[in-house]
């Protein structure tokens, strides 16, 4: 049987295919020297000479990755006409660009950008990135502006922290995510934008994360780190067919966004060691979609929010109407999928569905604290499979980090109405943990068609304290105590007895 084995080589994949032999005697027959050597190479100086010519070849085809000094293979991309998807199409080259790895090409995205502004009434202008390595400091987008990565481009951001703009907080966080004062900009950002797409021939964004989780490590940064890519208020953005990697801090934030569009992008960072590389980041977005995509990152898959503490609170802008559907997701430090814990000015109207989250310490996860305020309900989890993980459905309500002392300990979070149908997996060690406390119960929950398998045979594996809610027809493993049972006709079977009772379990 023959298989196929994809082999990493620097950013990019050789493929080889290997032999699994299904009999020793096929075996045998298959690497019989007569049956494998063509008769050309039967002679030994023939075939010495063939060799020769294929390793000179070989080194030829080989050459220096500029950015890293690395030895990768050369791979020569087929000529793909670029789409022209606005009216006006300019290339990078144009504007002087240089996609050698070396020269820095700020200036020339800057001025693509600057011409395409002037073009608005007209369409707006559409940027070609063609294949290469554009080495760049943060750049904005503009308004009606496509930014096309053809198949083997790559923009590489500049690792030195000064070539990055520093940039206030946020107004719905009050400080910077990780230091007291101002934050660095993105490698590519926009604000006040409308009608905006980054989409290509799966080109590539990388930020060249790495020197800024060794800086980040060893506390030698006095702000908060860059997103990969930010959008701020703006309207109608599409973002397809690309891949992000290796981003600074979070990968993808649009915030306070309508009408976002995010399908088909691939978002990769170190599950370990790249940390705060959350994938992609709504935060105070309304009408959102994100769908076939593909995330391993060193943090959350996705992380939905909306403010943090009282300063959410006071920007009082919701995350609402947002669909997640067609994922693959891993994440082997954090959650696939998370709500929070940065919530305060409310989340309603999600819908996860049809995801896959595979090798990850927490599956789908809701996290938020007393301080927060904000709510989190009306939120549908539908048809997600788990594979290899330690907690898979997880609400935890004493995720207590704040960005200073101002905040009111009694403004409390609202959990309610959140419902789990068609859960299935394997290999997951707590298949659900819901964490309320007297202050925060956790309000009409539903469990649906669960069946998970699990690695531990203990008796408290569906965890609960202080949740109300109900579970319909056939549960697998069987839910706790705290939640009313319904036969698939939804006639009661058993109420509750105790919808404060808590057999939380961090030990396993």
């Amino acid at each position: 049987m023959h298989t196929l084995t994809f082999l990493p080589i620097s950013n990019f994949y050789t493929m080889v295919e290997t032999l699994t032999p299904s009999s020793s005697s096929r075996w045998t027959q298959f690497h019989h020297p007569r049956q494998w050597i063509p008769p050309l190479f039967t002679n030994h100086k023939t075939l010495l000479t063939a060799l020769w010519i294929a390793f000179i070849f070989s080194l030829l085809m080989w050459q220096r990755d500029a950015t890293t000094g690395i030895l990768f293979f050369r791979r020569d991309f087929p000529v793909r006409q670029m789409p022209k998807l606005r009216t006006a199409a300019f290339n990078l080259t144009d504007f002087g660009g240089v996609g050698d790895g070396v020269t820095l090409n700020t200036a020339a995205f800057e001025r693509a950008v600057l011409a395409i502004s002037k073009l608005g009434k007209k369409g707006g202008g559409q940027l070609n990135v063609p294949p290469g390595y554009w080495l760049t400091a943060p750049f904005n987008l503009t308004s009606h502006m496509t930014l096309f990565l053809a198949e083997g481009a790559v923009i590489l951001g500049i690792d030195d922290e000064k070539y990055w703009p520093l940039m206030p907080p946020l107004p719905s966080y009050g400080y910077g995510r990780e230091h007291i004062g101002p934050r660095y900009g993105s490698l590519i950002h926009g604000q006040n934008l409308r009608d905006v797409v980054i989409t290509g021939h799966n080109g590539t964004i990388n930020g060249q994360g790495q020197a800024w989780w060794k800086k980040y490590k060893q506390r030698l940064l006095n702000n908060t780190r860059g997103p990969l890519v930010q959008i701020m208020w703006s309207s109608d953005i599409v973002i397809s067919n690309i891949t992000l990697r290796d981003s600074p801090f979070w990968t993808l934030h649009p915030y306070d966004c309508k009408n976002v569009t995010i399908k088909n992008v691939t978002i990769l960072a170190p599950i370990f060691d790249a940390p705060n590389t959350d994938g992609i980041d709504p935060d105070s977005c309304e009408d959102m979609l994100i769908e076939n995509c593909y995330i391993s990152v060193g943090d959350d898959g996705i992380a939905i929010k909306s403010g943090w503490d009282q300063y959410g609170i006071s920007y009082g802008r919701p995350s609402t109407n947002i669909v997640i559907r067609n994922l693959v997701v891993r994440s082997m430090v954090s959650a696939g999928i998370s709500i929070g814990s940065e919530m305060s000015g409310g989340v309603s109207n999600v819908t996860v569905e049809n995801v896959h989250v595979w090798n990850s310490r927490r599956a789908v996860r809701i996290k938020t604290a007393a301080g927060r305020g904000g709510y989190v309900r009306h939120i549908a989890y539908r048809n997600l499979t788990f594979a290899n993980i330690r907690v898979g459905i997880v609400i935890k309500t004493d995720y207590n980090e704040h960005p200073d002392g101002g905040f009111d300990p009694k403004a409390v979070p609202v959990l309610e109405d959140i419902s789990y149908v068609s859960i299935h997996g394997e290999g997951v060690r707590v298949p659900v943990r819901i964490h309320g406390n007297s202050e925060i119960l956790v309000k009409n929950v539903t469990f649906r068609d669960m069946s998970v398998g699990i690695t531990y045979k203990k008796k408290h594996i569906f965890q609960c304290s202080h949740v109300q809610g109900r579970v319909i027809g056939t549960v697998f493993p069987a839910p706790c105590e705290n939640l009313d049972l319904y036969d698939e006709q939804g006639h009661l079977i058993r109420s509750s007895g105790s919808q404060n009772a808590s057999d939380i379990d961090y030990d396993f």
